[in-house]
């Protein structure tokens, strides 16, 4: 019987930026009632309070949520509020390194971008966060840039030539995301098994990015069974799928 149930959150939970609709929330409010559940994506802490915290009732189940932002490194647990178990964080010459080689990558892989909404690069201190359009792009004007994700795949391989010594993920609708080597969502499921005390095996991972080079991908190498879904909409599904599963083994 599974007993982890992992969401990406962007592209998966909800569109990108975006908050959990009503649907979503209901679902994952009865989840949070049988299983434990635990949502791990590119975004930092205050996005997660944005798109899911703030949209969740606000009750005894959280006690099952745990919320890993920035690809899992950092990791927080519900105990009467939020407590961060950890964050590993860039040291100041990591975070030079890294924006300096973004930004010979974008100028190497060529593209260009007429208009962006907010920051590009952003430091989200255990990651950096590469957006093409910038944080606050339009869902819309997003979607249309990079859907087949051949443009984030030129400038990732020229990325990965430029800083080999750090893990380089593609995730959301329009972003790259760079960590410490090794800490990405395999070190993040790893994490939620040493925690919770829960094995790979009893665990599901959920979420939009499931290829080769994509953030969700390191999940499914780290040998948790994995369901790739195209948009929110699908992952509703798998979750009534899943809610009913476990419903009728807890009756059986």
């Amino acid at each position: 019987m599974k007993k982890l149930i992992v969401f990406d959150l962007d592209g998966t939970l909800a569109e990108s930026k975006s908050s959990l609709d009503a649907e979503m929330s209901a679902l994952l409010h009865d989840l949070l009632g049988i299983v434990k559940v635990a949502v791990i994506s590119g975004g930092n802490w205050p996005q997660f309070e944005k798109q899911l915290l703030s949209n969740l009732p606000h009750d005894k189940h959280l006690v099952n949520l745990s919320i890993l932002p920035t690809c899992g490194t950092k990791f927080f647990q519900y105990a009467g509020d939020w407590k961060k178990i950890y964050s590993e964080d860039f040291t100041a010459d990591e975070k030079e390194k890294i924006v300096s080689s973004l930004k010979k990558a974008l100028g190497e892989a060529g593209f260009k971008v007429e208009k962006v909404w907010g920051e590009v690069i952003e430091d989200r201190g255990s990651q950096i966060t590469y957006s093409a359009l910038g944080q606050q792009a339009p869902l819309e004007e997003k979607n249309k840039w990079d859907p087949d994700f051949a443009k984030r795949k030129k400038i990732k391989a020229i990325l990965d030539a430029l800083i080999p010594e750090f893990s380089v993920r593609l995730g959301g609708a329009t972003s790259i995301d760079i960590t410490k080597p090794g800490i990405d969502k395999a070190y993040g499921v790893r994490k939620l098994r040493d925690i919770l005390g829960v094995s790979l095996k009893e665990m599901i991972f959920i979420g939009d990015a499931l290829f080769p080079g994509g953030n969700d991908y390191p999940a499914e190498e780290a040998g948790v069974v994995s369901i790739p879904v195209r948009g929110p909409n699908e992952s509703k599904r798998v979750t009534e799928a899943i809610i009913a599963c476990l419903d009728r083994d807890q009756q059986a």
